[in-house]
C-alpha cells in the first residue's frame, strides 16, 4: 500500500511516499520537491559484525544522468566512478546520521540515495538526506532520529529557504544545515565574509525549518513505521574493568600530558600491553574486553582532566593556540608557495597559475560548466608516521579540500583583475589535528606569494567541545586526540571582518544556538591571532609574478572581429601562437587573452592582435600597400584585411593621366584616410598625406 505525506518547504512543494518503490529494503521513501526525485533506501544486515569497534555505516549518493534527460559522456556512454559532487553529498549525508546510530550496533548498513529528477532548485543534496532519514525511520534499522535538512542562502538583505541555482548565483551565503528536533547535528557553510551572529541567525531559521519537516517525517513513521529491531550490546566484564582501571587510569593521567603525540601514543600503547598482559595473560576473549575498556577508560580519564584542570594533553589552555610558523616562496620554479606549520601540524601550500586551457571542465547533471579555481588535498601516510600503500585521493580528501577551497575562494580576485587559472595544492606534511584549517593557512600565504590580489588574508581553526552533563569546555585550535575523544569538530574559516567556511560535526545529540555562538565567539579570537601570525610573514600580496608565472594579457575586440583573429579554419591565430609561442583564447564575448613565458613574447601577440583589429581612424595618415590599380584609382591596403580607394584625383598634387604611371602594385605609400561611409568603405587622399608630410618636414627643418 503506498502511503504519502505532504508540506511545504521555501514556497515549493514536498512530498514524502514509501510502500511503491524498493519494497524489499528495511526502508525506502521517494522524496519529491519540485522536480527534484530521490529515492533513499536504508537496509541493515541481521549478522553481527564481530569486534567492529564502529558504526559500519556506508552512504552512497549517486546522480543518474537520465535524471536531467542526459547521456553520459565517455566511450562507455554510462554513469562511472563518482564525481567529486557524488563524493562530497555521500559525506553530507553520512555526518548528520553516523551520532543518531545506537551505541553497539555493529551491524553492516548501507544507505543509497539515487536522483531519478532533478530540477534547478539545486536541493538533491538537502533531500537526499530528507529522504535518507524518512527511510531509516520507517525502517526497523533503530536510529535516534529523525532528521532533515535545509538550505540558506542571503540575497539583497534577506534569507532564502532552499534557494535555486540562479538566486544562489548571486547569493552571499550558501549554508546546510541538518539537525533533530532538538538541536543542530551538522553545518556546511560557504560565504563572503558575513558576521559570525549573521551566521548563527542563518542557522536558527534553518533549525526552525527543519522542526517543520521532521514533523512530517514522524507523520509518515506513524502511518507504516516498524518497530524497532532489538540487538545485544556486548556487555564488559566486570571483573575486567575494576582490574583494568586500577592497572591502567593512573598510568593514563600521567602519559596524557607526556610532549609530543608519538611519544605520548608510545606510552599509551605500552600501558595497554601492561594491562593485557596483567589482566588477560593469553586469553584472548579476556584481551579483546581489555581493549575495550582501556580505550573508554582512555576517553573518559581524558575528558575528566580537561574538564576538571582545563589543562589539555599538550599543556595548553582552553582557547590557547599551538605555536605558529610560516615561511613563504621556499620553492624556487613554483608560482607561489608557503609553509605552516601550528604545533604538530603542517601544510605546504603551492600555487599553479594557468591559461583558460587549464580550467576544470564538468558535465554534470545541472549542465557542462568549468573552474578556474581548484585546491587539491592531499593527505600521505608518513604525515602520521605510518607506512601505507598509496592510493587516490579518499572521501576525507575530497572533503577537506572543497571545505579549504570554499573559504578560499570568497577572496578571490575577479578575472578581470587577475585574469589566471588558479590551482592550489595542499601537500600535508604532518598532522596532529586540523590539517585542512592549516591548508586554507598555507593556501593563503601562497595565494600572497603568487601576485594573487586577494581581498583579504584568510586564516582557519578548528574548535572542539568536551561535553558532561553540565561541565563544559570549548577547546580552540583541537589536537587529534581532542578531536577523537571530544564531542564537536566546528571549523571555522574567515578574514578579521567576518566568516568565510563553516564545517560543523556533532558526536553527541546535537548543540544549541547559545553554545554554537560561544563557540563562534571564541573561534574568532583564535583566528585573529593565527591571522596576525601569518602577516609577520607577509602581510600583502606581492606586486611582481614569479619569473616562471605565464604573463598574461587581455583586451577586448568587437565581437564582428573575433573572425579576424581566429582567420579561415584558425589559421590566423595558429600563426600567431606558433610565431610568439604564446597560448592564446578567444572569448565569444570578444575578450581575447595571451599568455606567455615572458613579457617580449606577450606584447608581440598582443600587438599583432591589435593590428588584426585595429579600425581606421579619419584623419590619420598610414604607411599602405598598394593593392590593386584600376582606372579610376587604387585600392590601398592601410591595416590587416582593410583597405580603401585612392581616387585619381587624390593620387598627386599635380593631375594624373595614369595611374599606373604614378604608382605601381606592391608600392608602399603615404595615405590619408578622408571619409568612412555607412557601409565601412574608406575613401583616401594620396596628395593630402603627402601634403601634410611635407609640411612636417619643412617644420622639423
Amino acid at each position: 500500500m503506498i502511503h504519502v505525506v505532504e508540506m511545504e518547504v521555501g514556497g515549493r512543494p514536498l512530498r514524502l511516499e514509501t510502500g511503491r518503490m524498493a519494497k524489499q529494503a528495511d526502508g525506502a521513501v521517494l522524496a519529491t520537491y519540485a522536480d527534484t526525485v530521490v529515492l533513499a533506501t536504508a537496509v541493515s544486515s541481521k549478522t553481527l559484525k564481530p569486534d567492529a569497534g564502529f558504526i559500519p555505516l556506508t552512504v552512497n549518493y549517486q546522480e543518474k544522468f537520465y535524471a536531467a534527460g542526459k547521456i553520459p559522456g565517455g566511450f562507455f556512454r554510462r554513469e562511472g566512478a563518482p564525481s567529486e559532487k557524488e563524493v562530497l553529498t555521500s559525506r553530507l549525508i553520512d555526518r548528520p546520521i553516523r551520532p543518531l546510530m545506537p551505541d553497539g550496533f555493529y551491524y553492516e548498513t548501507q544507505i543509497i540515495v539515487t536522483v531519478l529528477s532533478i530540477d534547478q532548485t539545486m536541493t538533491s543534496d538537502v533531500m537526499g538526506m530528507v529522504a535518507a532519514s524518512a527511510a531509516l525511520a520507517v525502517s526497523d534499522i533503530p536510529c535516534a532520529g529523525p532528521l532533515a535538512a535545509v538550505r540558506i542562502g542571503r540575497v539583497n538583505g534577506d534569507f532564502v529557504v532552499n534557494p535555486d541555482r540562479s538566486t544562489l548565483e548571486t547569493s552571499e551565503l550558501n549554508l546546510v544545515v541538518a539537525g533533530t528536533n532538538d538541536a543542530v547535528m551538522m553545518v556546511e557553510a560557504g560565504a563572503n565574509g558575513l558576521s559570525e551572529d549573521m551566521m548563527i541567525d542563518a542557522i536558527e531559521l534553518a533549525h526552525a525549518e527543519i522542526k517543520k519537516i521532521i514533523a512530517t517525517i514522524q507523520e509518515l513513521q506513524g502511518k507504516v513505521g516498524k518497530a524497532k529491531r532489538a540487538f545485544q550490546v556486548e556487555a564488559l566484564n566486570a571483573e575486567v574493568e575494576q582490574a583494568v582501571r586500577s592497572h591502567a587510569v593512573p598510568a593514563i593521567c600521567e602519559a596524557m600530558y607526556i610532549p609530543g603525540k608519538a611519544n605520548r601514543q608510545e606510552r599509551f600503547d605500552q600501558i595497554l600491553l601492561e594491562s593485557i598482559e596483567a589482566v588477560a595473560g593469553e586469553d584472548d576473549e579476556r584481551k579483546s574486553q581489555v581493549k575495550k575498556v582501556f580505550h573508554a577508560l582512555e576517553y573518559s580519564e581524558v575528558r575528566r582532566m580537561i574538564l576538571e584542570k582545563k589543562v589539555r594533553a599538550d599543556g595548553r589552555g582552553v582557547s590557547d593556540i599551538r605555536p605558529i610558523t610560516c615561511e613563504v616562496g621556499i620553492l624556487p620554479r613554483t608560482h607561489g608557495s608557503a609553509l605552516f606549520t601550528r604545533g604538530e601540524t603542517q601544510s605546504l601550500g603551492v600555487v599553479t597559475l594557468g591559461t583558460a586551457d587549464d580550467e576544470q571542465r564538468i558535465d554534470a547533471l545541472e549542465g557542462e560548466y568549468s573552474r578556474s579555481f581548484m585546491l587539491h588535498y592531499n593527505f600521505p601516510p608518513f604525515s602520521v608516521g605510518e607506512a601505507k600503500m598509496l592510493r587516490g585521493p579518499g572521501r576525507r580528501e575530497v572533503g577537506h579540500g572543497k571545505l579549504a577551497e570554499r573559504a578560499l575562494s570568497a577572496v578571490l580576485p575577479t578575472k578581470e583583475e587577475f585574469p589566471y587559472t588558479i590551482r592550489i595544492v595542499s601537500e600535508v606534511l604532518e598532522s596532529n589535528g586540523s590539517s585542512s584549517m592549516a591548508t586554507i593557512c598555507s593556501g593563503t600565504l601562497a595565494l600572497m606569494d603568487s601576485a594573487a590580489p586577494i581581498k583579504a588574508p584568510v586564516a582557519g581553526i578548528a574548535m572542539g567541545l568536551i561535553l558532561e552533563g553540565d561541565q563544559l569546555a570549548i577547546l580552540s585550535d583541537i589536537s587529534g586526540m581532542e578531536d577523537h575523544l571530544g564531542d564537536m569538530d566546528f571549523k571555522v574559516a574567515g578574514t578579521k571582518d567576518g566568516v568565510t567556511a563553516l564545517q560543523m560535526d556533532i558526536k553527541i545529540g546535537g548543540v544549541t544556538s547559545t553554545l554554537m555562538r560561544q563557540a563562534l565567539a571564541q573561534a574568532r579570537e583564535g583566528r585573529l591571532t593565527i591571522l596576525e601570525k601569518m602577516e609577520e610573514c607577509l602581510k600583502v600580496p606581492r606586486t611582481e609574478l614569479a619569473p616562471y608565472a605565464p604573463r598574461i594579457s587581455t583586451i577586448q575586440i568587437k565581437q564582428d572581429k573575433i573572425r579576424d583573429i581566429i582567420g579561415p579554419g584558425g589559421k590566423v591565430i595558429r600563426g600567431i601562437i606558433s610565431e610568439c609561442g604564446v597560448k592564446m583564447n578567444v572569448e565569444d564575448t570578444g575578450i581575447v587573452t595571451i599568455a606567455a613565458v615572458d613579457g617580449v613574447s606577450a606584447q608581440k601577440a598582443m600587438d599583432m592582435v591589435r593590428n588584426l583589429v585595429e579600425e581606421a581612424e579619419i584623419g590619420r595618415i598610414y604607411l599602405g600597400t598598394v593593392k590593386k590599380i584600376v582606372d579610376f584609382g587604387a585600392f590601398v591596403e592601410i591595416l590587416p584585411n582593410m583597405d580603401g580607394l585612392v581616387h585619381i584625383s587624390q593620387l598627386a598634387p599635380h593631375r594624373v593621366e595614369s595611374v599606373a604611371e604614378e604608382i605601381s602594385e606592391g608600392e608602399q605609400i603615404l595615405v590619408k584616410v578622408l571619409e568612412i561611409d555607412r557601409q565601412g568603405k574608406i575613401r583616401l587622399s594620396r596628395k593630402e598625406a603627402m601634403a601634410e608630410q611635407a609640411e612636417k618636414d619643412q617644420s622639423s627643418s
